[in-house]
């Protein structure tokens, strides 16, 4: 019993030692999510634009791209960029690799999202709206992409969350994020289970307060909608 309550002592002694530590790393770890999940959006939603036109080799092009980014692994795609592109004499920083990384990765699964929402709307208000003497991309910016976000905000939410995480596989590009600062206090100290326990905290405190936050947008534009 004793050896019980002494081995829960140290462990909250530890945690609370190392859990400040980790505060730079969790900073990075909340920019790398944040610039990758907007440049994502972006991306997601050009990709989906062009999907819906009536070029064929438009289509055809942002089917290649949403296949190969869906179809291997995102530790892949890091690899890639960070280690693979320098061969090709391009050279981008660890940080700016790994959110043009996660900013791609994001965006293909994005922008089948906001297809799917665009698609959703009913293709008579598109002709009410043409029929009121907007132009094509006129009723698509003022009438079905309103519409669109707001039908895409559940599932963006869970993608946002994931991207959270994934941003987790840029330690092994060298970035000092959450993951990598719980590596290097494990080594450091042979005391595993403590540090990644803290490490994990962090993630729930970030995933709880964004999925808080997006619980909160969603209700809004559902308030706005009656």
């Amino acid at each position: 019993m004793d050896a019980v309550i002494n081995n829960s002592i140290e462990f909250f002694k530890t945690v609370v030692e190392f859990a400040p530590k980790f505060i730079p790393g969790v900073i990075l770890t909340l920019q790398l999510a944040f610039f990758s999940i907007i440049l994502g959006m972006i991306i997601g939603l050009v990709v989906a634009v062009l999907k819906l036109t009536k070029y064929k080799w438009l289509k055809k092009t942002m089917d290649v791209y949403i296949t190969i980014v869906r179809g291997t692994p995102l530790l892949l795609q890091l690899y890639f960029i960070f280690y693979g592109l320098p061969s090709l004499g391009i050279m981008i920083d660890a940080f700016p690799s790994a959110i043009i990384a996660l900013a791609l990765h994001n965006g293909a699964y994005i922008s089948e999202i906001f297809r799917g929402s665009i698609e959703s709307i009913d293709y008579g208000q598109r002709e009410a709206a043409r029929s009121l003497g907007m132009t094509k991309w006129q009723a698509m910016k003022r009438v079905v992409l309103p519409q669109a976000f707001k039908r895409s905000v559940p599932a963006l939410g869970n993608q946002f969350i994931i991207a959270v995480k994934d941003s987790s596989l840029a330690s092994v590009i060298t970035i000092t994020e959450t993951m990598l600062l719980a590596r290097q206090f494990s080594a450091a100290t042979f005391n595993v289970f403590p540090i990644y326990f803290t490490a994990g905290v962090y993630y729930l405190i970030i995933t709880m307060g964004l999925t808080k936050v997006l619980s909160q947008v969603e209700l809004k534009l559902k308030v706005n909608e009656r």
